[in-house]
């Protein structure tokens, strides 16, 4: 019988979440198809003020990496719009003129933000806060810009003006209201965060209508209703959103302020639902993840034909910590004659709680600096206690074990994922769950906004006691409650050589494992035994598999090598011919000094490699990717070194090299370091007579200055140093961290203690020499075997846009 076939229309945390709900229940009844607008996979946008302020990429705030996708045969078109539905013969035409049948559509293309309609909104410099673009638009300007205004003192306001801060620059926020957060916070609360935050450098101007931003091309500043001006190089808009009907409305499907649906997420149109921020239920719309992922559960409730009562609606609540300072709120938060309230306010602590009782019952709360009463409070609500309940319970101090000792089995730990303490507990108790990692693996608990840690970390300790430790070890992922280290020393004393045995011996949660361990364990088995490992294509990222790197648009990007950034006539014809015959869009050179081939379509890479008879340059892989160079003394009045030399012998020595993350290189032939070695991973400066080799760099978001590691007098000595380093990278670091991040962890005095000793050097580079030679059949000539990729396409289910 064939697979009843959904399409899901929008690839943002509501719809996927309904994905995964009907996975979790039938896993195998349906061929599902994903198009999202933005070019990546599904991450979590409550998280983007994180990347904005810098304390985390975007990586970092992935649901579901490229791999998901493949695991669950899930089709995603990223970059990828939906414009026409054809409900009659049940079908979509997207803006690709891809046609995509379906038997059951789901919308769920979000919301927008809302930008004010004022002179001058379409000027250079003025941007919205919703997505990863409008992050890097900022990240981009703070690098040349100094002044910002914020206009919106609500939640994302104030989490883009935080950002900005970090990013050095000067910020005010423009508020209409009286107080900051008014739709979540009372006046006291409101009042309460404005004085933090003006302590941590924001400015303040409330009360303030814009009616015009000011600038030629560029912003230069906002002109206010009351006649005063302020200057400003960037605008930020946060003044709310509005649900993206346009699809719907265009095609008649009912639409009120969301498109209308019935408490299982119908529309009126037959096998098409709608869910998340586009969709309005009982004249609700909602902006919170939790409600949204209630409304996935019932979607998939309905779709899987389980029964169930449906949607009913949602207790709206926000915990929140904004700039440092916990905030949360619940159901009614503003007193009127109908309402009395407990209130509590420590000036010291600073710290204020409010509790609104209607009747006997609580209604509603607001909490400021201390919330762990929160999750309490919005179960008693959802219950209709009495607020005699909430007062036994005691407003004494109490532990964070102690807390969650005294809660019942059906309060919430984490609002956002509706996942209650006796859920956790079964969980901790039934798969042996050790690390907040592996609750949130298995139950979701602090997947999404993740201020409910702690509170699942204190319950991991009350039910295990003196087992858990809070210094939990890091393990490879939810599958398995192992280490990385412990995962290798088993690996070793068990003779363990394919990853399913792995997995099958060491107690592996998850049969086929996941996207995080299993290109984790074909490295470590490679990296263990690499004369006898044969490595297994199938474990890894699906890049590596396709020797190319997916582009916004569907297409690849295609990297030959050239060592050193050298390249010679016959190569360049080669080159050229390829990009003619095969129409290719784009043809750049990198920053590392290499050709990329942009455009390309994913049936025609084969034949690409076959015609270009070039090594790859590995522009996809976890890898030694690319060797920078200068000219050198051969041609710089400046050089003292032949950096192009020394460039070209590290990287054909190391070429192919499998590595926990990726690996840049620079080689610099005086100090004016025009390579760029010191934020490189291995940077080598040639200076008069000597050579210094530098580690740990990083250039990307998360910029880091390489260290130095040692200083040498010869070109063997330089290889002998990288070699070294490289390998004692290899077999400490964890998988897919970085030499800056693995740098920083063990610190730079301890690397060098360890490559000081001749004896442990020698050892190093034995074992590197080992594994260089072990590779059978080098990636760069399997990318010109052109039959053994064509198997492999045919072999793998990818889904466009896999990493």
């Amino acid at each position: 019988m064939p697979k009843q076939k959904i399409v899901l229309i929008g690839n943002g945390m509501a719809g996927i979440r309904a994905i995964e709900e009907i996975l979790k229940r039938k896993p195998d009844a349906f061929d599902i198809t994903v198009f999202g607008t933005e070019p990546y996979p599904n991450y979590n946008r409550i998280q983007l003020s994180k990347v904005l302020q810098g304390d985390t990429d975007v990586q970092d705030i992935t649901l579901n990496e490229w791999q998901w996708y493949e695991d669950n045969n899930i089709r995603l078109y990223p970059g990828e719009t939906v414009i026409e539905i054809d409900k009659k013969n049940q079908f979509v035409l997207t803006d690709k003129d891809r046609k995509e049948p379906y038997d059951k559509l789901i919308i769920a293309t979000g919301s927008n933000p809302f930008m004010l309609p004022l002179p001058g909104a379409d000027k250079e410099g003025v941007t919205a806060f919703r997505d990863i673009k409008d992050c890097e638009m900022m990240m981009d300007y703070s690098k040349k810009y100094k002044k910002a205004a914020v206009i919106g003192g609500g939640l994302l306001g104030l989490e883009a003006a935080r950002g900005l801060l970090n990013l050095g620059m000067e910020v005010d926020v423009i508020h209409i209201a009286d107080y900051l957060m008014e739709r979540q916070l009372d006046r006291d609360a409101g009042n309460l965060l404005k004085q933090e935050l003006e302590k941590q450098g924001m400015n303040f101007l409330l009360e303030k209508q814009t009616v015009e931003i000011t600038g030629r091309n560029h912003v230069t500043g906002l002109r206010f209703k009351d006649g005063s001006k302020i200057k400003a190089d960037l605008v930020v808009m946060a003044v709310g959103i509005k649900p993206n009907v346009a699809l719907a409305k265009e095609h008649e499907i009912p639409v009120n302020r969301g498109i209308v649906v019935n408490d299982h997420m119908e529309t009126e149109v037959p096998n098409i639902y709608a869910v998340g921020e586009c969709a309005e239920h009982r004249q609700m719309v909602y902006g919170l993840v939790a409600p949204l992922y209630e409304q996935g559960q019932a979607l998939a409730k309905h779709i899987c034909d389980q029964a169930d009562e449906g949607y009913k609606g949602s207790v709206l609540s926000t915990q929140l910590k904004v700039s440092g300072v916990d905030v949360f709120s619940t159901g009614k938060i503003l007193d009127d004659e109908s309402t009395k309230a407990i209130k509590m306010y420590d000036d010291w602590r600073g710290i204020y709680q409010k509790v609104l009782v209607e009747e006997g019952k609580i209604t509603g709360a607001v909490l400021f600096g201390d919330t762990k009463d929160g999750n309490k409070l919005l179960s008693l609500i959802k219950k209709g206690a009495d607020v005699e309940e909430y007062l036994e319970s005691g407003q004494t101090e109490e532990s964070g074990v102690d807390l969650v000792a005294s809660m019942s089995d059906d309060e919430l730990i984490c609002g956002c994922n509706g996942v209650s303490k006796g859920a956790i507990v079964e969980a901790i108790n039934n798969q042996g769950l050790t690390t907040v990692e592996q609750v949130k693996g298995c139950t979701n608990a602090s997947r999404s906004c993740g201020t409910c840690k702690s509170l699942v970390s204190d319950l991991l300790e009350c039910t295990l006691g003196d087992e858990y430790s809070a210094d939990q070890k890091e393990t490879i992922c939810s599958c398995t409650t192992l280490s990385r280290d412990e995962v290798i020393e088993e690996i070793k004393e068990k003779g363990l050589t394919h990853v399913r045995e792995v997995m099958n011996v060491l107690g592996w949660k998850t049969e086929e494992g996941c996207s995080k361990c299993k290109p984790a364990i074909n490295y470590y088995l490679g990296m263990i035994n690499p004369s006898e490992y044969e490595d297994e294509r199938e474990s890894r990222f699906v890049n590596e598999r396709l020797h190319a790197n997916i582009q916004n648009n569907g297409t690849y990007s295609v990297v030959p090598r050239m060592y050193g950034g050298v390249t010679n006539s016959n190569d360049l014809r080669k080159i050229a011919d390829v990009a003619d015959k095969y129409e290719v869009g784009m043809i750049k050179v990198t920053g590392g000094q290499r050709i990329d081939l942009l455009g390309v379509k994913k049936e025609d890479l084969p034949n690409i490699w076959a015609d270009l008879d070039m090594p790859s340059g590995h522009a996809y892989a976890k890898s030694v990717r690319t060797v920078k160079t200068c000219v050198g003394e051969n041609f710089c009045r400046f050089g003292t070194q032949d950096s192009i030399g020394m460039g070209i012998d590290i990287e054909k020595k190391f070429e192919g090299l499998y590595t926990p993350h990726k690996v840049k290189m620079g080689v610099s032939a005086c100090p004016r370091n025009c390579a760029e070695g010191g934020i490189k991973d291995v940077g080598v400066l040639g200076l008069d007579g000597a050579w210094e080799v530098h580690v740990g760099g990083n250039g990307g978001t998360d910029l880091r200055q390489a260290e130095l590691l040692f200083k040498v007098k010869t070109q063997e000595e330089v290889l002998e140093m990288v070699g070294a380093f490289l390998q004692y990278y290899r077999e400490s670091a964890n998988y897919l961290e970085r030499t800056s991040a693995w740098v920083e962890r063990v610190g730079i005095e301890h690397v060098r203690e360890v490559l000081s000793d001749k004896e442990t050097r020698d050892e190093l580079n034995e074992r590197m020499d080992e594994a260089l030679a072990a590779v059978q059949e080098p990636w760069s000539e399997a990318v010109k075997n052109e039959t053994l990729l064509k198997e492999l396409y045919e072999k793998v289910n990818v889904p466009t846009g896999s990493n």
